[in-house]
């Protein structure tokens, strides 16, 4: 069965997959439009790398529907892997090759101007064509394989952990050429922990924790829709009324309690009269680093609302 929609660049529908005892990912549904930069966040082993090893075939899941460009990702893994683009953070480069004599290796699997292309963007990324790989900076061979990757223009182009480890104008440089693609109307899927990066760029985000996605929306309307409340208490141990929303976290520091809510109401003060002994309200907006922490951290304490307005169950938003 094929699940795949003509808005969407790839497609996950129910996605599960085991390792042994270890659930890398569990009931996994995620669908990404075409055209935009997506990032998949979460922290090491929250299972980032096996969903991009399902997408590209490189691992089955053990139930659930994979599909990418309209191709099932398990039986149709070789169509997807010739018509994506891919870079790793640690790229599998021959070391003896000089980046020109790979580019012409590696244009023997594509059709014609893939080298032209590439060696056009090699000029552009300021790659010296004519020195061996194994004398590159590991900058120089990341902007080999992203040379590599999108030489033949592809539609999707998948990103895992690919600026880890570089210095921070390579970074900037290689992040800024994800922003183009998409600009064009390509797609780009970004696997990082890197957040502060991924919100410069981002237009769509996910985050994935112990291999649950626990968010999906555009990066502006989470920003928007997710504030931290901030309220000072007449003393230490004062009993004040929880936000109303889907609150993700809450910490207090002697009077201060603050609040980190997705869905605040407009006159979420109105449950804040003096008689509440909550003082100094206020609320603003949350980055995206505020957010992650408040999904991921296990140690975080997350008050159940006992009320009929309450939201419950996860972050996740319909994409």
């Amino acid at each position: 069965m094929n699940t795949f929609s003509p808005e969407s660049a790839l497609s996950l529908k129910s996605v599960h997959k085991r390792f042994k005892q270890t659930v890398a990912l569990h009931d996994v549904s995620l669908h990404v439009p075409k055209g935009v930069v997506f990032a998949l966040l979460g922290e090491n082993g929250a299972g980032k790398s096996t969903l991009i090893k399902i997408l590209t075939g490189f691992v089955s899941a053990d139930y659930g529907h994979a599909s990418v460009l309209g191709h099932d990702c398990e039986i149709e893994s070789m169509k997807i892997r010739r018509s994506i683009g891919y870079v790793s953070d640690t790229p599998a480069l021959y070391d003896w090759m000089t980046p020109s004599e790979i580019g012409w290796f590696t244009s023997a699997f594509y059709a014609d101007g893939f080298l032209t292309r590439y060696q056009t963007l090699l000029t552009e990324l300021n790659v010296p064509a004519a020195t061996k790989i194994k004398d590159l900076s590991k900058g120089q061979r990341a902007k080999v394989a992203l040379a590599l990757a999108i030489g033949h223009d592809p539609e999707l182009l998948i990103l895992d952990e690919p600026t880890s480890g570089l210095d921070p104008m390579v970074r900037r440089q290689f992040l800024e050429s994800m922003v183009d693609r998409a600009a064009v109307g390509r797609t780009v899927l970004l696997s990082s922990h890197q957040i502060n990066e991924v919100e410069r760029v981002a237009d769509w985000v996910a985050i994935l924790h112990h291999g649950q996605l626990k968010v999906v929306a555009p990066l502006e309307e989470l920003k928007t829709n997710v504030r931290i409340v901030t309220a000072t208490v007449d003393s230490v141990g004062s009993v004040v009324p929880v936000p109303r929303g889907d609150v993700l976290t809450e910490t207090q520091t002697g009077r201060q309690i603050r609040w980190i809510v997705r869905g605040l109401p407009d006159d979420w003060q109105d449950d804040y009269p003096p008689s509440s002994g909550a003082t100094k309200l206020s609320a603003e907006r949350a980055t995206l680093e505020e957010i992650f922490i408040a999904v991921c951290d296990d140690r975080a304490t997350r008050p159940v609302i006992a009320n009929d307005h309450a939201e419950t169950g996860s972050m996740e938003a319909a994409s």
